[in-house]
Formats: structure tokens, C-alpha cells, sequence
């Protein structure tokens, strides 16, 4: 009985501690990079003076600190603010919307390794809330369901622009899910794992997937084999990684929610705490999606050439700290990410719906199904003999150009306007 108290009490820490101290807030911390940054990008100042009044209390100056309490003064706006039901919509699926998209957000974050083993005490525990051996699968299981939310805001407030974000964000999910599944087998066949914690590990001690130049803790140039899945590695990272800003309706995959055309989109009807959710499950699942691309492709928590044997071996005392380095590692590639998507919203213009459709199910799907023939073939080399291996070439080069001129001749040509 006590052994099943300490582990219940060693889940609910690091339910606590990875959940509401490490991912929770980056939500308030992205929005304020998402302000400071594109006000670099605009050559504007942005927020800098929203702070601590010190002077009502009789100092001499109020605390600014580059206006880092303005994610604090946004959480109080919002929840201080009129929560308005309007008469005419659908109250139950109307108040369970905004808790359908936020909920599978941050559910997907008991999969992700946020660092090394830890030993305290003579206990090792792993940085992960559960180390489940279908990591990825569940990932994209759970994080699915976030579409269910989006549609009952559109569907449950009985309003036209609403109703089109919902349905738009409804084909869009499917349509990139596709592709996002396709690009990311590859990269399992590589390493053989569903487990995330295995797949970083076999990173740190054998290079990132595109950055391999290092083996058992050598700095060294990669093997043949290697070097040429470099290519199918980088197709599934381009793949993985638009499909992911689609996937969390960033720019410039906005559709659902895009002002121009949908004055809000999907959460047009609400205010106060039930809109903060729908932000913070958008800020959430870019978070978590930096999160996967990192973790798979850019080694997750580990620092690379050769230096993580050293890091896991550092101890204070009993402690030992190596994986709260890796923690940090981790957070740091995690900021980085982010600070990509805020410059991409920033830098490419809003994509038309027609355009969207076509680079999800003419462009991506056929090339990541491509991709995975490219990768198996590969893969499969050292097994294989050279006849079979041209052969393998041949064909997939024949499938490749025969669906790319399927793809140009089932296009349908714009008509010449007549007037």
C-alpha cells in the first residue's frame, strides 16, 4: 500500500510539474513573444510598459521589465469580462466547445519526454507522465478529437460565419491528418519505435535524424545508409511540420477563423473565459506540435555531439541532475519552435481555401506516399540485391511521375472570362 501511495504521489508531481509549471505556461509566454516579435517584424514597439505600479504603493518608479506582465493583464481582461450567453444558440454544446478543444491539447503532453532519467535518492524516474509504447499513435488519436470542439462552436451557435469555420476546420483536419500520418512512417521505419522516449534516446546516442553526425558519443560522419535517408527524413520533416500548422489553424492555415472573410470564424459568438480557452487550445496544440516535430526529428531533450553521456552522469550529492540540463535543452528547442511559427504567421499571407485543399490532397498525400516507398526502399538496401534494388528505383520513379501527371491533367484549367 505505501509502494502505490509514492507512485500515485510520483504521477500526480509529474502530472503537476510538466503539465501546469512547464507547458501551461508557454501558452501566456507565446502570446507575448507572438506581440514582441511581430512588433520586431513591423518595426513597431509593441508591448513595453504594462507592468507592476510600484508608485501607488510610494516608490519612485513602476516595474516594467519589458512589458512581461502583459500575458497577466490579457488572463485578467478575460476573465473579468462579461460572460455573454446569446438567446439563440445550442447552451450545452455551446459551453462544451471551448473544454472539447483546449482538454485534447494538453492530454497529448503525458506522451512527450521532457528530459533524461532523473535519480533521487537511488529512485530513477523518467521526465515523461506515462511512457506509453505507442507514443506518436496517441498523439494524433487524441489530438484529433480537438476538431470535435471547433465544429460544435461553429455548428452550436447558430450563425452563418460560425457554421462555414466549423465545417472549413472540419475538411481542413481531415484533409492535412492524411498527410501528417503518411510523413511521420518514415520516420518510425527508420527508427523501428513507437516509443518517444527510445526514439530520442537512440538520437542522442547516434545523431538526430537530421543531424546525424555523431555515434555512440562520437562525433563522426554518417554511413551510407544514413546519409541517404537524410533525404526521406527531411520530405517528412517539410511534410510533418506544414501539416502542423494546419493542423492548429495557424497562419497561414487560418481558414476557420481567418477575420477577412468570417469576421471571428468559429468562436465569432463568444467572449470572456469561454473565448480564452479556444485561444489557449490554439497556443496549446503549437506547443505541443513543436513538442512532436522536436522530439522526432531534432533530437527532443538532448544536446547532441557527444555530450549527453557526460550531462546524464552529473550529480550533486545523491541527485542527479542530468536530466533537468536535458529539461531546460528541451524548453529552449521548444521556445525556438515557437518563435518559427510566430515568424511564419508574421512573413506568408493567408492561403485561399481552394489553394489549402490542393496542397493537402494533390501535393502532400501523393508526396508523402512517395516518401514512405523512397524511405522503405532505403532502408531495405543492405538486405536487398543490386537487381532488385534498380528494379525498386525504377518503379518508384515511374510512380512518382505517373502521379504527378495524374495530379496535372485532373486539374481543372481556369476558364477564359467572357464579357
Amino acid at each position: 500500500m505505501p509502494e502505490l501511495l509514492i507512485q500515485l504521489a510520483i504521477i500526480l508531481v509529474k502530472v503537476v510539474a510538466l503539465t501546469f509549471v512547464v507547458v501551461l505556461p508557454l501558452v501566456p509566454v507565446s502570446v507575448y513573444f507572438e506581440r514582441r516579435f511581430s512588433a520586431v517584424i513591423q518595426d513597431r514597439v509593441g508591448p513595453n510598459r504594462v507592468g507592476i505600479p510600484l508608485s501607488l504603493l510610494g516608490f519612485k518608479k513602476d516595474f516594467h521589465f519589458f512589458g512581461l506582465v502583459q500575458p497577466v493583464a490579457d488572463g485578467l481582461k478575460l476573465f473579468l469580462k462579461e460572460d455573454f450567453t446569446p438567446a439563440h444558440v445550442r447552451t450545452a454544446f455551446y459551453w462544451m466547445a471551448p473544454a472539447l478543444t483546449v482538454i485534447p491539447a494538453l492530454i497529448t503532453v503525458c506522451v512527450v519526454p521532457f528530459g533524461s532519467p532523473i535519480t533521487i535518492f537511488g529512485h530513477t524516474e523518467k521526465l515523461v507522465i506515462a511512457d506509453l509504447d505507442v507514443g506518436p499513435l496517441f498523439v494524433f488519436a487524441v489530438s484529433s478529437l480537438s476538431v470535435y470542439g471547433i465544429t460544435l462552436a461553429g455548428w452550436s451557435s447558430n450563425s452563418k460565419f460560425p457554421f462555414i469555420g466549423g465545417v472549413r476546420s472540419t475538411a481542413q483536419m481531415i484533409s492535412y491528418e492524411i498527410s501528417l500520418g503518411l510523413s511521420i512512417i518514415p520516420v518510425l521505419l527508420y527508427f523501428g519505435e513507437l516509443n518517444l522516449g527510445r526514439i530520442v534516446q537512440h538520437q542522442a546516442e547516434n545523431g538526430w535524424l537530421l543531424l546525424p553526425f555523431w555515434k555512440n558519443g562520437q562525433i563522426s560522419l554518417p554511413d551510407m545508409q544514413t546519409a541517404l535517408f537524410w533525404i526521406p527524413a527531411f520530405i517528412s520533416f517539410i511534410i510533418f511540420t506544414i501539416s502542423i500548422f494546419a493542423e492548429t489553424n495557424r497562419m497561414p492555415f487560418d481558414l476557420p477563423e481567418c477575420e477577412t472573410e468570417l469576421v471571428g470564424g468559429y468562436h465569432t459568438e463568444y467572449s470572456s473565459m469561454k473565448f480564452a480557452l479556444f485561444f489557449m487550445g490554439e497556443y496549446a496544440a503549437m506547443v505541443i506540435g513543436s513538442a512532436l516535430i522536436i522530439t522526432l526529428f531534432l533530437g527532443g531533450w538532448s544536446v547532441g555531439f557527444g555530450a549527453d553521456k557526460f550531462i546524464n552522469d552529473l550529480k550533486i550529492g545523491e541527485f542527479q541532475i542530468g536530466g533537468l540540463i536535458h529539461l531546460g535543452v528541451f524548453v529552449a528547442k521548444l521556445v525556438a519552435f515557437i518563435l518559427f511559427f510566430i515568424l511564419v504567421r508574421w512573413t506568408v499571407p493567408r492561403f485561399r481555401y481552394d489553394q489549402l485543399m490542393k496542397l493537402g490532397w494533390v501535393i502532400f498525400f501523393e508526396a508523402a506516399l512517395i516518401n514512405v516507398f523512397l524511405a522503405a526502399l532505403i532502408i531495405a538496401a543492405p538486405e536487398l540485391t543490386a537487381a532488385i534494388i534498380g528494379t525498386g528505383a525504377v518503379l518508384l520513379v515511374a510512380l512518382t511521375g505517373a502521379v504527378i501527371w495524374v495530379a496535372k491533367v485532373s486539374e481543372e484549367r481556369p476558364k477564359p472570362l467572357r464579357l
